[in-house]
């Protein structure tokens, strides 16, 4: 039985690999798996092919009997706090979140507003492949699809109840907004103008080519963005992905700050905004995060007192490993945070709620709040898996050439091992046909040599 789900979800090209028979029958699935007279809300981003996708779901959740509700396109977080909060069953968000153009797909929504875990997609593949759909009678259709209102307003007023509103509106941040042409614009400048910001814009317009860059907000693709930052001289600047649940901060010297490092300094951050409930032991003083994010997170936190426990590449895996933990966050390298008052999934407008409280409690700019971190150099690359990709031969390979260098080694997803002043992850991606390869040193000449050396291996093994 084939893997349908990826690390987040289905994705794929529309009219290709989303083509019509295939959605209505995985929306089938879906509604199979949830049940009869269940409530489900779904919606979209502006990717193309979101209406097509978004009809041919709601009609294989109606023919399996499910109450639907639609929203308008939102970003993905609003419609998981509405989830949760308005007593929905599940969910289901047409988008390709962070993927190029091209690309569409199905998240999967719990009532909990956070993606299924693995054991559960498991489920509805089964039911996919065996074709066990619901068969209702004619006359228990009784369902059409409803309009849903009131998402955006309720989810940014939850947002803004979790933060000191006072204190960040009187220090009126500059800020700029990259939503990557997409639902991020919808929230995040309410969340800004609430706050008492100053806003400027890129790419703000609705345009499913996002044709000034690609939609995954990362150092490749957020130069322009920088170079804005620089001439603007704003205190901030934000990059979303297509559905807003990621969020990549650059700081006012114009540097992209990967996820690992901003969701570091809003924990130690958290620590002091939350001490009252970790000292009473309402949630513990843990961080969740994947093994692709940097060693600097326990080398920063563990002084800190807050233990650091690394999962497998995936913002479910991520939720669900907070969810279990009573943790005091979770993130990603990618730009992921989770902050569980609020709700346990990846939430691109409470995160950046959480750094303006920062910025308002530090006095400190931006980039100074940076530099307070470890200093690593970072590589993070990808090249095309190849039919002899071994990962157990690479092992092999790369234990013999870095030898004693090696501390630790990690397998939970991929291999990452960890030396002295270096780390690096090599892993198959969930999402896309590539392989990644992540390494930091604190020497640039060296994490260079070690990304060389590995691309060498790989291509060998």
């Amino acid at each position: 039985m084939d893997k349908l789900f990826g690390s987040n979800g289905i994705r794929g090209i529309v009219n290709k690999d989303l083509t019509p028979s295939f959605v209505l029958d995985i929306s089938r699935a879906i509604g199979t798996y949830f049940g009869k007279n269940k409530k489900i809300l779904i919606s979209r981003d502006y990717r193309f092919g979101g209406e097509f996708l978004e009809k041919m779901a709601e009609s294989g959740l109606l023919i399996s009997g499910i109450e639907v509700f639609e929203s308008d396109p939102v970003p993905i977080p609003a419609l998981q706090f509405c989830i949760k909060t308005m007593q929905f069953d599940g969910g289901i968000m047409i988008t390709a979140s962070h993927n190029p153009y091209q690309f569409n797909g199905i998240k999967v929504i719990g009532q909990n507003g956070i993606e299924l875990e693995r054991k559960e997609e498991e489920k509805i593949e089964k039911i996919f492949y065996n074709k066990s759909f619901s068969n209702l009678n004619f006359n228990e259709l009784k369902y059409n699809v409803k309009k849903q209102v009131n998402i955006i307003s309720n989810y940014v007023n939850a947002v803004l109840s979790n933060i000191n509103k006072q204190k960040i509106r009187s220090k009126r941040f500059k800020v700029l907004i990259d939503p990557i042409n997409s639902v991020g614009a919808i929230t995040s400048s309410l969340i800004a103008r609430e706050l008492n910001c100053k806003i400027y814009w890129t790419n703000k317009e609705p345009n499913p080519l996002f044709p000034e860059r690609q939609p995954e907000p990362n150092p490749d693709t957020l130069t322009k963005t920088a170079r804005i930052v620089k001439s603007l001289k704003v205190d901030l600047a934000i990059a979303h992905d297509a559905d807003a649940d990621r969020i990549i901060f650059i700081d006012n010297k114009g540097r992209i700050q990967f996820g690992d490092r901003s969701g570091t300094l809003i924990a130690k951050h958290l620590c002091k905004k939350l001490k009252n409930n970790l000292n009473n032991n309402k949630i513990s003083k843990k961080v969740i995060t994947a093994v692709s994010s940097s060693v600097l997170v326990e080398e920063f936190l563990n002084k800190l007192g807050i233990d650091v426990v690394w999962t497998k590449v995936g913002a479910p895996t991520v939720s669900h490993a907070l969810l279990k933990q009573n943790g005091l966050c979770g993130f990603e390298d990618n730009g992921g945070f989770l902050f569980p008052m609020h709700q346990y999934v990846r939430d691109g407008g409470m995160t950046f709620a959480l750094m303006l409280e920062l910025l308002s409690d530090s006095n400190s700019t931006s980039s100074q709040l940076f530099d307070t971190l470890p200093k690593y150099y970072p590589i993070k690359t990808k090249i095309p898996i190849t039919n002899n990709f071994d990962l157990n031969l690479i092992e092999a390979k790369i234990k013999k050439d870095f030898k004693s260098k090696i501390k630790k080694v990690i397998k939970i997803d991929g291999l990452k091992i960890i030396g002295d002043d270096f780390w690096f992850l090599i892993r198959k991606s969930g999402t896309e046909s590539i392989i990644r390869i992540m390494a930091e040193a604190k020497d640039k000449n060296h994490v260079e040599s070690i990304v060389k050396n590995l691309k060498q291996i790989i291509s060998g093994s």
